[in-house]
């Protein structure tokens, strides 16, 4: 792994990097959805009050881990096809959450050793961890936007110097849109973003609802709401759709992030669906 020294106030790999600074403060004391998430993977990157957050949620939602477990697979399945297969070189990928095993850099430059990828998101402790999202091949680039999804002018403006913007490029939203409540425009944040993108690029994006096991998952949510930051609004998959108009989506559709081309299994089995629908779509 490529790292700055210790005395180097950037965290980069590649030309470009945007994850300068001192650590923010981090309130350890309000579970918070990346740490929680952290810790549903396996991560070590959380505290007390995010594991016994995710503890609760565990034990009314058994299912909680597989359906992290569901999102960073198809988040693996997705990046793997459009490197290998779609030609993409490059990838924004927006609430990428702290670092754990098959990030989308690691993912994408397996396939393609000189793809170039920004994460942006805006979570104070992903922001100190940033050399762990840079470490990428030599080929290739890397570099941390610590922004707000909804301040899309500030991440498409930073994102330029890494990316460019006038070649195809897959957005990934994965498990981060869901905390845009209505009122906030979530379709017309998601929208700013894929309007700016060229023609050949693809949209990919993973969103909670509640399908599978409904009033268990509604609960779930309400009292994740009531303890933990950011809020989560569920909505239904032909919800999940609508982030997609205008795009030719590829097949399956939306469906379960399980179910999104899922390797084969020894008896041909589906896999059981997950509380997160998903889908991928190119700009024509």
């Amino acid at each position: 792994m490529n790292r700055p020294g210790d005395d180097d106030t950037s965290a980069r790999s590649g030309p470009a990097s945007s994850a300068a600074g001192p650590i923010p403060d981090v309130d350890t004391t309000v579970p918070h959805t990346g740490r929680v998430w952290n810790y549903w993977l396996g991560g070590r990157d959380n505290f007390a009050a995010d594991r016994e957050l995710g503890d609760r949620i565990r034990e009314f939602l058994p299912t909680v881990v597989e359906l992290a477990r569901a999102d960073r697979d198809f988040l693996g399945r997705a990046v793997t096809y459009l490197a290998r297969e779609a030609g993409v070189r490059q990838f924004l990928d927006v609430g990428s959450g702290l670092p754990t095993a098959d990030n989308t850099h690691e993912v994408a430059q397996a396939a393609v050793p000189e793809a170039r990828i920004v994460y942006v998101d805006n979570d104070p402790l992903i922001h100190a961890h940033a050399r762990s999202l840079l470490a990428g091949t030599p080929q290739g680039a890397t570099d941390y936007i610590h922004a707000d999804l909804r301040d899309t002018e500030a991440v498409l403006q930073a994102a330029a110097r890494t990316l460019e913007l006038d070649r195809p490029i897959a957005l990934t939203l994965l498990g981060v849109v869901e905390h845009i409540p209505d009122s906030d425009g979530p379709y017309e944040v998601v929208g700013r973003l894929v309007d700016a993108l060229p023609s050949g690029s693809y949209l990919v994006l993973a969103h909670d609802t509640s399908v599978v096991h409904g009033e268990i998952s509604q609960e779930a949510v309400r009292r994740w709401n009531e303890s933990a930051t950011p809020g989560i609004t569920l909505r239904s998959p032909e919800e999940i759709g609508r982030f997609f108009a205008g795009l030719e989506v590829l097949e399956p559709g939306v469906v379960s992030t399980s179910r999104w081309r899922p390797r084969p299994t020894d008896d041909g089995a589906p896999p059981p669906e997950v509380d997160a629908f998903c889908a991928v779509g190119r700009k024509p």
